[in-house]
């Protein structure tokens, strides 16, 4: 991480098991309830702690956290459970499922094959006592010493590994950076990196998702709410400590999330503190992408795994809703043969596991292949420019000069590609080149990714959490148009959101748009289109709705952007101009895969989820 204070060690000495509230052998295993885990400032974090129970020396699977250790998935995520065990029935076969919890492991899958499950309340959750400030410095560090103090019990084989979903996945790339000694394997699954480019601001536009979902799953579950917050289905106990505090000193016990993220506009110091050193994180990866989850996770996972400085590192992509795979036998095999392979030492080929795995979407199912690299080699970077007299997309450049435009606030202007004769594979990142004006000093660009049907009713997925969601998104506000020379590539431009440009009025700009990574086989007669628009995509069928979440969902999830502070109507719903000039025609670079490649693997099917 990029704060001096969170990179030094912490000396560990040799722990005590913790002291546990209570130890009790049940469901086959051995549960240490309410563990004290001690941080160097001398707080005490608390964790329950899942053992074989037979004695021996034992490779841990470890999460720090904010969503309560005692708070059970069907309890807290009553609608999302629901969903995945309705499905996947192999999600809870083999388990009494009593102690299933959102986004970790379940501890009755893995205890009985070896593995020690360690869940830890973060600072200021749950039963955790202090200041929440969620992805800080302080947050790593504590991370760092609970890693450092179960390395070293005398159940632990001194090997710890890191496995977790969306929270639980983000915190592990900024822990890597910190190169705790008996960190030994981490697996972040569906998990953002940049807190800044991937959670707060898309392309510099402020995201509401940050205050929702603070609201709904973080400040529910806040150390000190004792009887008044939820109570364990397993213990009975109170999930948030047996403290009750105060209104106010709850307030004054987090930090105001959303206000900060509104504050920090650009990528200052802040966000920087919060941003994985890629150079550090050098630790085996396996990093696991959702191609629906734009908004949060998935560039992430792609940008984990390209530039963190690990030799042994592993993609996965795969599609469904975000928490899904990670349960099903499918991901949990794959985690299993990952682990077993760096924490337990088994010879069980990992090492000739292909670096790349990728659920290639097709409009009525995925087909699992694997790759040697991403993005793959193979890629046939194909432009396919905007031509404004037609409203098209095509593989030469207009002919002539033209220009459209369109109010900030709209649907905007949609290009599409006439239908094609043979399918066609789009999988990698793409990008969006533009020559562009406003009316005002700056406007808001969403870009949109579409598939059409012969019939023109758009093809929409089953994204992370939105169950209409489009095939790929991109984002940029124009001020924040300036390029990084060094992290830029064609196909994924980069932007070092450090400098505020405006616009002078009228006056024609390039902008490079970064598409996030998909993957779709477009079907012969099916049409590929782009969206250019100023707000949030809308799907035009029916919302979808989840417990957990504050509003119902209507194609983007709850990565909407409409913060009126950051988004006034006088400066972004102003008129907004595309231009085609000699020399200067706009594309969209897409990422076209052709044929099969030399030596892949036997394509195997996956259930559909195509809406």
């Amino acid at each position: 991480m990029a704060q001096s204070a969170a990179s030094k060690s912490a000396t560990q000495k040799p722990a005590l098991p913790g002291n546990p509230r209570k130890s009790e052998l049940r469901d086959g295993m051995q549960v240490d309830w309410d563990v004290s885990i001690p941080a160097r400032d001398g707080l005490l974090l608390k964790a329950d702690v899942f053992r074989p129970p037979t004695k021996g020396k034992y490779p841990v699977i470890m999460t720090y956290g904010p969503y309560g250790k005692g708070l059970s998935f069907q309890r807290g995520y009553k609608t999302a459970w629901e969903i995945m065990a309705k499905n996947h029935p192999d999600v809870t076969a083999g388990s009494t499922n009593k102690y299933q919890n959102w986004e970790v492991v379940d501890p009755e899958k893995w205890v009985k094959h070896g593995y020690i499950c360690i869940r830890v309340d973060s600072r200021g959750a749950g039963m955790s006592p202090g200041y929440m400030q969620l992805w800080s410095p302080q947050e790593a560090q504590d991370f760092y010493d609970c890693i450092e103090w179960a390395g070293v019990q005398p159940w632990c084989n001194g090997r710890v590994g890191l496995n977790g979903i969306s929270y639980y996945a983000m915190n592990q790339w900024q822990v890597a950076s910190l190169k705790p000694p008996h960190l030994a394997a981490i697996c972040t699954w569906e998990g953002a990196a940049d807190m800044y480019r991937d959670l707060s601001h898309h392309g510099g536009i402020l995201c509401d998702f940050i205050k929702n979902w603070y609201d709904m799953q973080v400040r529910t579950v806040q150390y000190g709410l004792g009887k008044r917050g939820p109570k364990s289905d397993v213990t009975g106990r109170p999930v948030c400590g047996d403290v009750e505090l105060t209104d106010r000193e709850l307030v004054a016990n987090r930090e105001a999330y959303a206000a900060a993220a509104l504050e920090h506009a650009m990528d200052d110091a802040y966000w920087k503190a919060r941003m994985p050193e890629w150079d550090k994180v050098d630790v085996p990866i396996l990093s696991a992408a959702n191609w629906g989850g734009q908004g949060l996770h998935p560039r992430g996972n792609f940008e984990g795994y390209t530039r963190a400085a690990s030799k042994n590192k592993w993609l996965e992509a795969h599609g469904i809703e975000h928490w899904t795979h990670f349960y099903t036998d499918y991901g949990r095999m794959l985690q299993k043969r990952f682990f077993d392979y760096f924490l337990k030492g088994k010879k069980n080929g990992w090492d000739k596991q292909p670096k790349v795995q990728l659920q290639v979407r097709h409009v009525d199912k995925f087909v699992m292949r694997h790759e040697n690299e991403w993005p793959l080699k193979r890629t046939k970077w194909t432009k396919f420019y905007l031509d404004p007299a037609h409203m098209t997309l095509s593989p030469t450049p207009p002919a002539k000069a033209g220009k459209v435009s369109y109010r900030g606030f709209s649907d905007g202007v949609t290009f599409m590609l006439p239908p094609q004769a043979k399918d066609i594979e789009i999988t990698g990142p793409s990008a969006l080149k533009l020559f562009a004006s406003s009316s005002t000093e700056d406007a808001d660009f969403f870009v949109v990714l579409r598939i059409f049907s012969p019939d023109l009713k758009e093809v929409v997925f089953q994204g992370a959490l939105d169950p209409h969601t489009p095939v790929g998104q991109g984002w940029l506000r124009a001020s924040h148009r300036k390029l990084d020379p060094e992290l830029s590539k064609p196909w994924r431009p980069y932007h070092p959101h450090e400098v505020r440009e405006p616009l002078a009025p009228g006056k024609v700009v390039e902008l490079d748009i970064e598409i996030l990574p998909t993957s779709i086989v477009v079907p012969a007669g099916y049409r590929v289109a782009l969206t250019i628009r100023g707000k949030d995509y809308v799907y035009p069928g029916p919302a979808g709705v989840l417990s957990n979440m504050k509003y119902p969902m209507t194609g983007c999830g709850p990565f909407t952007h409409t913060d009126p502070t950051d988004r006034p109507a006088k400066v972004f719903d102003g008129v907004n101009t595309l231009h085609v000039r000699p020399g200067k025609a706009p594309y969209v670079l897409l990422p076209v895969i052709p044929g099969k490649p030399p030596g892949a693997a036997k394509p195997k099917a996956a259930k559909p989820k195509a809406a």
